[in-house]
């Protein structure tokens, strides 16, 4: 792959970056947004990395 490619590559993705939308956590109560604290930017990435842990353990038998 040479520079180009990679420069369109590197455009590409962080253009889908942008697009994506931040996930929302799911509550029932509205009371619970206003009373829960903000999650950090290291939270988040935790709690999406073992969400996707998780959605990878599902797709194997043990």
């Amino acid at each position: 792959m040479n520079e180009a490619q990679m420069k369109a590559l590197l455009r590409k993705t962080q253009a889908a970056a942008e697009k994506a939308k931040p996930k929302k956590d799911r509550t029932y109560d509205a009371t619970l947004d206003a009373t829960r604290p903000k999650k950090t930017q290291a939270e988040a990435e935790a709690d999406s990395d073992a969400a996707d842990l998780f959605q990878q353990m599902k797709k194997r038998e043990f």
